[in-house]
């Protein structure tokens, strides 16, 4: 049963990860979504508000985390996981930020690539399927030893 309620909650939650995306264009601010969308290589980047773009993909990058932390805890019910992934998550939404402003302040023809994966990697809930496996793994390998030291201390 305890299985089936964290199967039920993180397929809740990953539906609530797709209507973010399916629903993108109506929530955020974000003209190079268009602009991707088109053969960007050979126009211009679209004028856009700055402030307006950066407060909503900082909006969207929010609510991806939120709703991915809310993941980590059903699938782990480990608040130190989830006290760890939002220092990381903190991390990648500083240095994914900084590059990405630093990339639309000086955007060029070369750079169209550069900030179309950075600001994919920050709007999109990608960290979610780095950090799943990676705390299973964690997870496992905890387990683990603590079984190999009970075992040795029984003999």
């Amino acid at each position: 049963m305890r299985i089936l309620k964290k199967t039920l909650g993180i397929g809740v939650l990953v539906i609530f990860l797709i209507l973010v995306r399916m629903f993108e264009k109506a929530l955020f601010y974000d003209p190079l979504i268009e602009f991707y969308q088109r053969d960007y290589l050979h126009h211009q980047i679209p004028e856009f508000n700055f402030w307006l773009l950066l407060l909503n993909l900082v909006l969207r990058f929010l609510l991806n985390t939120v709703i991915s932390l809310a993941i980590l805890y059903i699938a782990f019910f480990n608040k130190n996981i989830v006290r760890f992934a939002s220092l990381l998550y903190l991390i990648l939404l500083l240095i994914g930020g900084s590059v990405f402003i630093f990339l639309l302040l000086n955007i060029e023809n070369e750079h169209f690539l550069a900030l179309f994966y950075v600001r994919r990697f920050l709007i999109h809930p990608i960290f979610i399927l780095i950090l799943l496996p990676a705390f299973h793994y964690y997870r496992l390998r905890s387990l683990y030893s603590l079984q190999n030291k009970n075992i040795s201390e029984e003999i």
